[in-house]
């Protein structure tokens, strides 16, 4: 019998034909009523659950699932599936690590150089009959920060170094000795000598703001800073200060704390560039990923080694 997955991500309808050729059977939940209802109709025949970091996967729901063998996450994060809960039931656990990593640093670099040029007034400007001269800074040369060194960050480095000429610090877990950029110990290091900094770390406890308000003064006033990663990584209250009293120059957010809501404080400040949430949104990164998904699918059931694997906590 073909494993059914459940499909709790709502950005990927048109590739999951790609998943039915594979023969697995497809439940499709995308919205809170449709998850619920779904683990509770279905429960007896899910053997599988596609989802997405924010979207996660609860430890009553794995409990509801007698048949899940394994959850695949799309993207890198994964802050909401509880993997204790998981590993407590011997349930694989894998991500889409790398797999969007070029659609995200390309909206990383859009979303700097629309903040850092000041693009969107500039054409809201245009549309209203006026022609302002503003002078804006440029990229070329200037210092590069960024805030984890995975996939993404890696992109953006190469994107920043050999396309603007960008010097490139980091701060990650570890010092990466395979890379030419330089490592800073601490983020508020990274922040004093940044111009740009970009935010490319997973989300968690482990990152939770990480982005406080000693690292937005070390990042000063002239300093931009960019969020394509997780909202829980910068401490939103003194990003808003920051930004209401100018001690830094700007930002410019993919990510919230409770999205879709988005603060009112946010969006009347003219020194922020807000997008939805859809750095990682591409045709090419949507085929990618469930192609990835079907690979350690089709591995797991077969009884081969997953391609993407998260390591658990131990079981308790």
């Amino acid at each position: 019998m073909p494993a059914t997955v459940l499909v709790l991500v709502e950005t990927i309808n048109e590739y999951l034909p790609i998943l039915e050729a594979q023969g697995f059977h497809l439940i499709l939940a995308p919205t809170p009523s449709e998850r619920a209802q779904a683990i509770k109709t279905h429960a007896g025949q899910i053997n599988a659950v596609l989802t997405r970091g924010p979207l996660g996967l609860h430890a009553e729901e794995i409990a509801a699932l007698p048949h899940l063998e394994i959850i695949c996450v799309i993207g890198a994060g994964y802050e909401q599936v509880d993997l204790q809960a998981a590993s407590n039931r011997g349930i694989a656990v894998t991500n889409g690590a790398g797999v969007n990593a070029s659609s995200v640093a390309d909206h990383a670099l859009a979303l700097l150089l629309s903040l850092v040029r000041d693009i969107p007034r500039a054409d809201a400007a245009v549309r209203r009959g006026e022609w302002p001269k503003v002078m804006r800074p440029s990229l070329a040369g200037k210092r590069l920060g960024i805030l984890g060194l995975g996939a993404v960050g890696l992109a953006i480095a190469k994107r920043c170094a050999l396309g603007f000429d960008m010097s490139v610090s980091y701060h990650n877990r570890r010092p990466r000795t395979d890379l030419p950029y330089h490592y800073c110990e601490t983020p508020a290091e990274l922040a004093r000598q940044s111009d740009y900094l970009v935010i490319a770390t997973p989300g968690g406890t482990d990152t939770r703001q990480l982005i406080d308000k000693q690292v937005l003064a070390a990042l000063g006033p002239d300093g931009f800073l960019v969020n394509i990663a997780r909202a829980s990584v910068v401490d939103t209250a003194a990003l808003l200060h920051a930004l209401e009293q100018r001690s830094i120059a700007g930002a410019a957010l993919d990510v919230f704390d409770h999205e879709p809501q988005v603060p009112e404080e946010l969006k009347v400040l003219h020194n922020v560039v807000l997008t939805p949430h859809v750095s990682g949104h591409s045709p090419e990164a949507a085929r990618d990923t469930v192609e990835m998904v079907g690979k350690n699918l089709r591995a797991y059931f077969s009884g081969q080694p997953l391609l993407t694997p998260l390591t658990l906590p131990a079981p308790n």
